[in-house]
């Protein structure tokens, strides 16, 4: 397949990521569909509107995520919007032999102070990776997708603090966006992160005024040093850092 050349249909084009997305890529064989040409939590609409435009491939980054306590309080929308559709989307896709390229997360491995590997037990460590781990359920069960497990940030840095003490290998968005062209034949399974550094050291890169804080003292017996996903399956068939 060829990013530049094959018809790519990319879902969640109005989202912060698919903004970025979109700005870089803006070429005539990616087709970024609104909600009223494609509503992913509709199966007759996604199953017209891939029958109508004939993609080779699915790129889906739409999902319900921030504010974060929206999943706790309204898990029928999450449900809906993350597990819902993405099963219309894989389901079509299916039927039309289109691959899919899903986006998941890495908060669908516990915290437990290890590097992650794709082959380790899974334990969602909140409704909205529940959410995300329901659509992954969808996407496995059909053999020509791709699932990348991503760990990775708005740039600049969102907030104004960041931890000192935690561990991580975030990737900021346009960095993962980079990636993107790079991976599209794989097939299976893979993490996607950076460097492994603390979140100060991260959020340093792109935001100058953030403060150190202390996540040991905040956090106490939530606190994990090491929030990190293993990279090398990924980096076995390219190389990005």
């Amino acid at each position: 397949m060829n990013f530049y050349k094959d018809k790519i249909i990319f879902t969640g084009g109005s989202g912060r990521f698919g903004k970025l997305f979109k700005n870089k890529y803006n070429f005539k064989n990616i087709i970024y569909p609104s909600r009223k040409q494609m509503d992913i939590e509709n199966y007759k609409s996604v199953k017209n509107f891939l029958t109508k435009n004939k993609p080779k491939i699915i790129i889906h980054t739409a999902a319900l995520s921030r504010p974060m306590n929206l999943h706790e309080k309204n898990p029928e929308k999450s449900i809906k919007a993350n597990i819902v559709g993405t099963s219309n989307l894989v389901m079509a896709a299916i039927n039309l032999n289109i691959k899919i390229i899903y986006f998941s997360t890495n908060y669908v491995y516990p915290l437990n102070n290890k590097s992650n590997e794709e082959k380790d037990p899974v334990m969602p460590i909140n409704k909205y990776a529940l959410s995300k781990m329901g659509g992954e359920c969808a996407v496995q069960m059909y053999n020509n997708s791709l699932i990348l497990r991503i760990i990775m940030s708005e740039c600049p840095f969102m907030y104004s603090q960041a931890y000192s003490d935690i561990r991580a290998n975030f990737l900021y968005h346009d960095e993962v966006i980079k990636i993107i062209p790079k991976i599209i034949n794989l097939n299976g399974i893979y993490n996607l992160g950076g460097k492994i550094q603390s979140i100060y050291e991260f959020a340093k890169k792109t935001r100058n005024d953030v403060k150190k804080i202390s996540a040991k003292k905040i956090l106490k017996k939530k606190y994990y040093k090491n929030h990190i996903i293993s990279i090398k399956k990924i980096q076995s068939k390219i190389r990005f850092l």
